[in-house]
């Protein structure tokens, strides 16, 4: 991924309101930032972009005659030096997604401080990931909040029944199986006999294979 190796910043301004446009416009120039150009469009900022290759191109999400997910999908798709930072007043979970799966490095509500954007513009143009104080919080929460998709898959099973399933599927015995969990041999010998029977396998070796194809037995095998 580029980076910008010149001092002064070119911008592509792309929202659909003239007046948040010359306001925009105004704040940055103060900065130094040089905007190259304008765009009130999604199908306007992949022309212009594609014509002037900007460090940045600031774009709206929800705009008349193309929205931003899809240009900011084909701007970094064809241009990948050319970073994405989304300055819009969506902060919904889907809009923020959405604009990370098409490639911006940088999500802003149109809220945020002027000194805020003026750093998020320069963190872009540099190749680094920015999101504003909010967007973060949202964005930490739904990776935190994500269920662990071991635990997802066999939803039959006890907790028990998937600590002991995860130590079968890392190749333990009964007897390591007891030592570890400080259960006796024959508590375990129930707690194996009652995961083939939910599981619907005849032996270990099923049973295996089905818990190591669901991401089980990867940590501390033996």
């Amino acid at each position: 991924m580029g980076t910008v190796s010149r001092d002064t910043i070119r911008v592509l301004i792309t929202d659909d309101h003239p007046v948040f446009r010359q306001g925009l416009k105004g704040l940055l120039q103060a900065l130094g930032v040089e905007v190259v150009g304008e765009a009130e469009s999604g199908p306007d900022a992949v022309r212009l972009a594609a014509e002037l290759q900007p460090d940045v191109v600031v774009m709206d999400l929800h705009m008349p005659g193309g929205n931003g997910i899809e240009a900011t999908r084909t701007i970094t798709r064809t241009s990948p030096r050319i970073g994405v930072l989304v300055l819009t007043m969506f902060r919904d979970d889907d809009s923020v997604f959405a604009a990370m799966r098409a490639g911006a490095r940088g999500y802003l509500l149109k809220e945020s401080g002027a000194e805020e954007i003026a750093r998020a513009v320069r963190a872009v143009a540099a190749g680094e990931a920015i999101y504003g104080p909010e967007i973060a919080r949202r964005v930490l929460t739904y990776f935190t909040d994500m269920p662990d998709p071991r635990q997802a898959a066999f939803p039959q099973l006890t907790e028990r029944e998937r600590e002991v399933l995860e130590l079968i599927a890392q190749g333990r015995s009964n007897a390591e199986i007891a030592a570890t969990l400080f259960l006796s041999q024959k508590t375990v010998r129930n707690h194996v006999s009652n995961i083939f029977m939910k599981l619907h396998v005849a032996d270990r070796a099923q049973a295996i294979v089905l818990a190591r194809e669901a991401g089980l037995g990867e940590s501390s095998p033996r």
